[in-house]
This record gives structure tokens, C-alpha cells and sequence, in this order.
């Protein structure tokens, strides 16, 4: 079975995420303990079950890529000698980077405490807004988009999640008058709870420390491939592609979609929620089993019938 994971991204974070795992999974809790030492708390009293620090970014990185990296060290080794590619959403393809042996667990932990610390101080510098609209019709969004730019609107595409739902963000007020003209066309709009525009210029300090902060690492060869949201395509150029992707839209759509052409038989989610599996299914053939693992009981029971084909 050729199998493709999927790394959850900032949104899925809740509080008491993972406690079933961290009490019942010695390999679950062994990374987490690593990260109790990296962050000097108890990682999971002090992080993974406060919901005002999952609130802010500069935890919820370190918090969502920790329970992904967890989940991953419990999966047995038969379903992990079945993973043939990787791809996360925004701060997961840190995890999806790790986990292909390009970045040491210790080494992408320190790189999103920053990374989340850059990004938290680039959300208090404007009062932005993002909101999710649900439509196939993306094309004529992004006309109605450019048409309210060359009006004066602050607002960028920020992420292609599917064919089907898309991300804007922009200055607050602009977010609302943008939503007025979608929703008088019978457009769905729904906002999103975000403390900040990421993904598009408004990080762009945080880009440039993010820029400086990599410049200091060094990346390992990939030991499979992993799928870029910034290009779509596997990575190539890590460093220069990582540079880019909090400023640059994300295209997971896209990504999914080459990921699939290499061919799958299976996606399994690792994180907080089963988000990516929902996009997964807007865009992959019915023959390709969808899975997520969120919690102890899911799983067992992934673990159990992943080599039947079910669907969870």
C-alpha cells in the first residue's frame, strides 16, 4: 500500500489534545516530554491543555507539531514503511519536512518557537481578517478581488485549500465591505478565527527574521518526497522555499493533487483534527482510503484496519 501523510496545520489546536495518547502511548509520550524539555514547562499541563496559549500562535506551532511528530513516533513500523510521500499545511510542512529526515525533531521545535513568535508579533502590527469563501467559482472571486484592489482594497489570496474553498485576507474593514459584495452574489462566506493575515504580505516582518533565523540552519536530504504548499511540487530548494512560504499563498490543492499522481492508496492525518482528510476528499478518487489519527482510539483503530482498505 502506498500511503501519504498529512500534517495538520494552526486552527486545529484545542485544549486537552493528545492527553488520551500521553497517558496511554510510551512512544507518544516520550515526545513530548522532549519537547517539556525544549520549552522548560510541562509541555502538556502548561501548553497542550491551556486554551488561552493554544489561542496564540507562538504555542500553537510548537503545539500542533508536537502532537503530530507523536502521533507519527506511535504508528507501527509496518504502516510507516508504507509512507511514500509527505505534506502539511503552513507550520505542518515542518512536520512533513522531519519526518522525511530533512530536519531533526530538536531542530524544527526551535525553529517554530520562533517562527510562531515572528508571526505573533506580525498580527499585532495591523488589525487584519480572513474569511473562507465557499465556491467553485474561484476565478471570479479573485476578478472581484483585483476589482476591489484597484478601488483601494488591502487584500490577498492566502490560501487554495480546494477547488471549492478559498482564503482572503486583508485589512479589517476591507475583509467586510469584500464580504458584502461576495455575499450579495449569493457567494458563501464564512469567517475564520485567525490571529492573524498569514500567507500573505502582511508577515512580511516576520518573513524577513524567519529569513535570517534560517540562514542559520542546515537541511538534511529528503528520504521521500514532500509536497510544497508554496509550489505545489515537491520541494526542491528547502531553505529558499521555507523563505518564502509565510508571506506567499498557500496551494494545497495543488500539492494534494501532485501527491496523488504519484500515486496513493491511502492518506492518514496526523494532528489535532481530520481538516486535510475533508479537503482530501473533495479532490481524491473514491478508491483512495482517507484516515486521520487524532486521539488514542483512532488510533487503534487505523492501526487495526488500515491493511482491509476501510475508511475510518
Amino acid at each position: 500500500m502506498r500511503i501519504g501523510l498529512l500534517l495538520s496545520g494552526q486552527g486545529a489546536q484545542k485544549a486537552g489534545m493528545g492527553r488520551d495518547l500521553f497517558d496511554s502511548n510510551a512512544d507518544y509520550r516520550a515526545v513530548v516530554e522532549r519537547a517539556s524539555e525544549l520549552m522548560g514547562c510541562d509541555f502538556q499541563k502548561d501548553i497542550l491543555e491551556d486554551d488561552a496559549k493554544l489561542a496564540q500562535t507562538q504555542y500553537a506551532q510548537v503545539a500542533i507539531y508536537t502532537m503530530s511528530m507523536g502521533i507519527y513516533a506511535a504508528l507501527d513500523d509496518a504502516i510507516k514503511e508504507q509512507v511514500v510521500g509527505t505534506l502539511g499545511l503552513s507550520l505542518g510542512e515542518y512536520t512533513a519536512l522531519t519526518i522525511a529526515g530533512s530536519l531533526t525533531f530538536d531542530q524544527a521545535f526551535n525553529i517554530l518557537k520562533d517562527r510562531g513568535r515572528f508571526m505573533q508579533a506580525a498580527s499585532e502590527e495591523v488589525s487584519s481578517k480572513m474569511i473562507v469563501v465557499l465556491s467553485e467559482q474561484q476565478a471570479e472571486i479573485l476578478k472581484l478581488m483585483q476589482q476591489a484592489q484597484s478601488e483601494g482594497a488591502t487584500l490577498y489570496p492566502a490560501n487554495f485549500n480546494t477547488p471549492k474553498q478559498l482564503v482572503i485576507a486583508g485589512l479589517g474593514s476591507d475583509i467586510d465591505s469584500f464580504t458584502n459584495t461576495l455575499t450579495a452574489k449569493d457567494i458563501r462566506v464564512v469567517p475564520l478565527a485567525v490571529s492573524g493575515a498569514f500567507h500573505t504580505p502582511f508577515m512580511a516582518s516576520a518573513g524577513t527574521k524567519l529569513v535570517e533565523r534560517l540562514a542559520t540552519e542546515s537541511f538534511g536530504a529528503l528520504t521521500m518526497p514532500v509536497y510544497s504548499n508554496t509550489t505545489g511540487r515537491v520541494f526542491e530548494d528547502i531553505q529558499a522555499t521555507l523563505n518564502e512560504q509565510i508571506v506567499k499563498p498557500t496551494h494545497f490543492s495543488d500539492a494534494m493533487l501532485a501527491m496523488a499522481d504519484a500515486g496513493l492508496d491511502a492518506t492518514i492525518e496526523l494532528g489535532p483534527d481530520k481538516t486535510l482528510t475533508k479537503f482530501a476528499k473533495q479532490m481524491l478518487d473514491k478508491d483512495v482510503a482517507r484516515y486521520s489519527i487524532n486521539d488514542l482510539a483512532s488510533l487503534e483503530s487505523v492501526t487495526l484496519k488500515l491493511a482491509e482498505g476501510e475508511e475510518i
